[in-house]
């Protein structure tokens, strides 16, 4: 496989947060290898001068908006013509690209933490302009790359033991990554024949960056918080939540935990039993894990985020059955493995975007980077099933006793709304982010997040504990939004939420008898050969392929239509 295939791992290095021991161990890393240089941490003076330059480039672009307003308002007071919504428009595209260009230079020049900022914004196009998301598209894929030199010095002093050498872990190593990013860069090597003699994936961290990641952090929560009304949602909340996952962000160790933790939870079923995981998640090479050093599993595919351009190539057009197919295999996986994770045990992946899902060459989907992970508490838990299932059994969406049940639920959750909200507020924030399918939001509200009458601005505070899960949910309805699929989380999360709220079923079963009962085997055949089906079909000519989609498609459709019909 040639070393420059693509970028595929570009997501998995671009982590955010800063090992507390990287700037006391610089030394460490400066003699391990004489004729290798190690970047030392910033000084103080360093990061001051770079503070100096966010805020230099930030603090323009933010008052240029507030004096574009000013003199469209003045211009319109003095004229007495109102501005057409397409002239008002047009002066506002204007606007928001030469805001663009300037803040893709600025992370350009800064890079660190404000390029996962970056791919954030880039990764949101329901939610930013379109000149922002497509300015800042680039930093969705390698950054910087640091010399191979380095980068295997960084592998030497972390995985080696006495007497071993480079050659006896690696038979291959491409000294092109496959993605670089603020953090950690990626690179694709074969393991000799002493450790599997199998493809592997290698993050390797880049040495002495927590200076850099914490000051820039912490500007970020500050520009949030004192321009705060303009933003379309609550920011500095966010990035306080992101700060809080600082701690083990550089500990590789904790993220290939992570990574166990959750190929547990969906590969065994509510009984216990084993069944196949609705993603494909990359395992770590026991012996190869270190703070600074991951061997993991290669996944062999594309990031979501270029999956269009490789379904192009392959002849597959945006609404062709086999498109649309896609679209919703797309939306049930990430759906039923972030809402086993999130419901069933809480302990979930934290850092959703379309670089860190993967479309493998078989057609299943990837998930990679658990460097950002979250755990939440088991009343939260409860709470959010309650919350799934308020609104999967309402009546109505303007039902009264229907709202004031969501409205209570969002309440205990910690939904805080401004007091000019109407009585409807913490119901509508509860629909217009579980539930997609929506049409009219009670309230008044809009379901355009961009909306001056968005649910979101009516927002007071948003729970810390839960920004992340609202990271999964949102992700997903920009999914099915792009798509035009409509898609209800909560309608989908129901028969879990159920599930969790009586209890654990797996307990259960185990208290009566430990037998494996012949239903569940059958289960986990069926939904074997449903796996080995849909890959086999991916290997089909253009036009049978098609015909088989399209057939596929149908059914699903109709299956679909049924449930909706059985819970109606």
């Amino acid at each position: 496989m040639p070393a420059a295939k693509n970028s595929n791992y570009a997501q998995c290095a671009a982590t955010i947060s800063p090992d507390a021991q990287i700037e006391n161990s610089s030394e460490d890393f400066i003699s391990t290898k004489s004729t290798v240089e190690f970047p030392p941490p910033l000084t103080k003076v360093q990061r001051l001068e770079r503070a100096a330059k966010f805020w230099s480039s930030a603090i323009p672009i933010v008052l240029s908006y507030y004096s574009k307003s000013a003199e469209l308002q003045v211009k319109e007071a003095f004229t007495g013509v109102e501005l057409t919504e397409e002239e008002k428009q047009s002066i506002w595209n204007e606007q928001h690209s030469m805001g663009a260009k300037k803040l893709a230079d600025t992370i350009t020049s800064l890079k660190g933490f404000y390029v996962k900022t970056a791919q954030i914004i880039a990764s949101r196009k329901d939610l930013f302009p379109e000149e922002y998301t497509e300015a800042l598209s680039d930093f969705t894929d390698n950054v910087d790359p640091l010399p191979v030199d380095l980068i295997k010095a960084v592998i030497e002093k972390e995985l080696l033991v006495r007497g071993e050498s480079f050659d006896d872990i690696f038979a291959e190593f491409d000294e092109e990554p496959l993605g670089a990013a603020s953090i950690a860069q990626v690179h694709r090597a074969v393991l000799t024949e002493k450790y599997g003699n199998k493809e592997v994936a290698v993050k390797v961290q880049r040495p002495s960056i927590e200076s850099k990641l914490m000051g820039d952090i912490a500007n970020l929560k500050t520009l949030a918080k004192t321009f705060s009304e303009p933003l379309p949602l609550d920011y500095y909340t966010v990035f306080c939540e992101l700060e809080k996952q600082l701690a083990d962000e550089f500990n590789f160790v904790a993220e290939a935990v992570a990574m166990d933790r959750i190929y547990e939870t969906v590969t065994r079923d509510e009984n216990g039993y084993p069944c196949e995981s609705p993603v494909v998640l990359p395992r770590p090479v026991p012996g190869l894990v270190s703070r600074r050093v991951l061997v993991m599993d290669y996944l062999n595919g594309v990031p979501l985020s270029r999956a269009a351009e490789e379904m192009l190539k392959k002849g597959i057009k945006p609404d062709s059955p086999e498109s649309q197919l896609f679209g919703r295999k797309l939306l049930k996986s990430l759906t039923e493995v972030f809402g086993r994770c999130i419901l069933e045990t809480g302990f979930f992946h934290a850092d959703p975007h379309p670089g860190n899902i993967f479309v493998l060459d078989d057609g299943r989907i990837g998930l990679i980077d658990f460097g950002q992970v979250k755990q939440i508490n088991g009343r939260e838990r409860e709470t959010l099933s309650k919350v799934m299932l308020a609104l999967d059994d309402r009546v109505s969406d303007d039902n009264p006793s229907d709202l004031e049940n969501i409205g209570n639920l969002a309440l205990e959750l910690g939904v805080e709304l401004s007091d000019s909200a109407p009585a409807e507020g913490p119901a509508a924030v509860a629909m217009w982010l579980f539930d997609g399918s929506v049409e009219n939001l009670p309230g008044g509200y809009d379901k355009g997040e961009l909306s001056p009458n968005s649910p979101v601005k009516a927002l007071k505070s948003f729970p810390q504990d839960l920004v992340l899960v609202g990271r999964s949910t949102i992700l997903i309805k920009g999914l099915s939004s792009r798509l035009g699929i409509p898609w209800s989380l909560s309608q989908e999360w129901a028969p879990l939420a159920r599930r969790v709220l009586e209890g654990s079923t797996k307990q259960k079963a185990q208290s009566k008898n430990d037998k494996i009962r012949i239903k569940d085997v059958t289960k986990l055949f069926k939904t074997w050969g449903r796996g080995k089906v849909s890959r086999a079909v991916t290997k089909l000519p253009s036009p049978i392929r098609t015909r088989v989609a399209a057939i596929a498609l149908k059914l699903q459709k109709r299956r679909e239509g049924k449930e909706t019909k059985r819970r109606s």
